[in-house]
């Protein structure tokens, strides 16, 4: 089959790494079972996962992506949940990973998959929306009404426009009626931002309109102080991510007294998938796409991303 392939592992020069090209068709393995991949979409993950982060050099070659959609072994059009738990061990918890960290992942041909990661992918949504969902919208949906919990109504910060995860935030939190805040470097982001219903979109790191009731943050180290000092007393900070890195300082003196909270949230259950395809299906919301490119052309998604030349989900068809 062929498939898209961390081959090698390079902090500095990562899309270095990338190799496409032929690969075994999956073994069958008891419980598993395998999905012909129609589309599959890129997560910064998979740029991490080419830094060796998360993806350890004894593992290469890996098949790369964490989402994908396609059809079952019985013909049913499914979307894969690419969180993988492993069976406790006496005395520990279940140990998770994603697709693409200890099993192949999503960038092929066909993927190979536990049965329970399956959900039924409804004819409302084309394979290229339904590949968006099990990462970047699934993060968003958990960070935002589980995490946050907030009730409609409430002012946000969604730090970063353009990635899949801070669209999502924006495409949902409008919906339900809060008021949300955007930053971006780029110009043109933010007035994407605001076309897709954001309150206001301001220049990274500038003073918001107002403190806000929760921050969304998955940038980290470039963005944190500004998303502390966004906050109204008793805020919540959520943060999924750290692609600039680990922040220094934590800014503890204004979160301790100001009695604010810090929840961090990773991806989200196979029961929040569901939830979130039924979302909308029922209410006609849908991914931002930014591109769809065909998978022996997935270079250009990765760079792409690399240089932050998107707005919303880039997709691959195999």
């Amino acid at each position: 089959m062929f498939a898209i392939t961390a081959a090698d592992i390079s902090f500095d020069d990562p899309l270095a790494g990338l190799e496409a090209g032929e690969r075994p068709d999956p073994e069958p393995r008891e419980g598993w079972t395998t999905v012909r991949v129609k589309a599959a979409s890129l997560n910064h993950h998979d740029l991490w996962s080419l830094r060796g982060i998360g993806l350890d050099a004894e593992r290469l070659p890996m098949v790369l992506g964490c989402d994908a959609a396609g059809i079952d072994e019985d013909g049913n059009e499914v979307i894969v949940h690419g969180v993988v738990t492993e069976p406790a061990r006496p005395g520990r918890t279940p140990r998770f990973s994603l697709l693409s960290e200890v099993y192949d992942g999503t960038f092929a041909e066909k993927v190979l998959v536990p049965r329970g990661n399956l959900v039924p992918k409804p004819a409302a949504l084309t394979f290229e929306e339904a590949a968006c969902l099990p990462t970047a919208w699934l993060t968003a949906y958990s960070m935002l009404f589980d995490k946050a919990a907030l009730p409609p109504g409430s002012t946000i910060l969604v730090q970063g426009a353009g990635g899949g995860v801070s669209a999502a935030l924006i495409t949902l939190a409008t919906h339900v009626g809060h008021r949300v805040h955007v930053t971006s470097r780029s110009e043109a982001k933010r007035a994407r931002a605001l076309e897709m219903g954001a309150y206001s979109a301001v220049p990274s790191g500038e003073r918001l309109p107002e403190r806000v009731d929760a921050v969304f943050d998955s940038i980290g180290k470039a963005t944190w102080s500004h998303s502390v000092r966004s906050l109204k007393p008793g805020g919540a900070l959520i943060t999924c991510g750290a692609t600039s890195g680990d922040p220094s300082p934590t800014e503890l003196t204004r979160i301790f007294f100001l009695q604010l909270r810090v929840l961090g949230s990773t991806m989200g259950t196979r029961q929040e998938l569901e939830s979130l395809v039924s979302m909308l299906v029922g209410t006609g919301l849908r991914p931002q796409i930014d591109r769809v490119l065909p998978l022996d052309r997935a270079e250009e998604g990765f760079r792409a991303m690399a240089e932050g030349e998107h707005f919303g989900k880039i997709v691959f068809t195999a």
